[in-house]
């Protein structure tokens, strides 16, 4: 190999390094972010989809985001799906399932099972792209005792329709900027006010018992 192949396989080796680290972080931070809500997992794959825009060849580096990302989430969601049945089934219950319980209002779940029985598992699909909608159906399908092999029927496209959302929301963000990292501040406030976003809208909506009564 002469200097100038040495020089150029120099000059890729941290990218790849970079990518090489990059999916398999992506992939434990996603599928934890499943587990345990404290990881903005929408603002991380679309950050990771603007990274992907701007330094690999599209549309293949954001699809490989996607495709991460969504089987990331699908494995989560799974493990979390598996860990709840256990405490159905279980006379003393299980933390996991206390926990499932404590992030989904009485209200929420009421809705979510309505929605379950009308629309079977294809409710998951819209579940995971509304903020804060996923726990009360994954709640609701547990307490249905719905089995395994059928929740994943229908959260597998479930989680890739949430991948791609903020993998589009990554390539809004790329391609207004040149600078990637002005393109991951843009995504990082979207994802940040979708998630925002109807805890907002209930705090700004006047409180309608406080309204005047109808016509009599």
């Amino acid at each position: 190999m002469n200097p100038l192949d040495l020089a150029a396989a120099a000059g890729q080796s941290p990218q790849s390094a970079q990518q090489a680290l990059g999916y398999p972080a992506l992939f434990v931070l996603v599928a934890l972010g499943a587990l345990v809500p404290v990881i903005p997992t929408g603002a991380l794959v679309s950050s990771a989809a603007v990274v992907a825009f701007h330094h690999q060849s599209p549309p293949f580096g954001v699809l490989l985001v996607v495709g991460v990302a969504a089987v990331a989430a699908f494995t989560g969601d799974i493990a979390l799906y598996w860990l709840g049945q256990r405490g159905v089934r279980s006379r003393g219950g299980s933390r996991w399932l206390k926990r499932l319980r404590g992030r989904a209002t009485p209200e929420r779940l009421e809705q979510a099972q309505t929605k379950l029985d009308e629309h079977g598992v294809l409710v998951l699909v819209v579940s995971r792209l509304l903020p804060a909608g996923r726990i009360p159906v994954m709640l609701a399908c547990l307490l249905a005792e719905l089995p395994l092999r059928r929740f994943a029927h229908g959260d597998a496209p479930a989680c890739l329709a949430w991948a791609a959302a903020y993998g589009l929301i990554g390539i809004l963000g790329g391609s207004l900027f040149s600078e990637p990292w002005k393109g991951v501040a843009l995504a990082v406030v979207l994802t940040l006010l979708i998630s925002a976003g109807p805890a907002l809208w209930r705090w700004l909506r006047p409180d309608r018992s406080d309204g005047a009564a109808g016509p009599v």
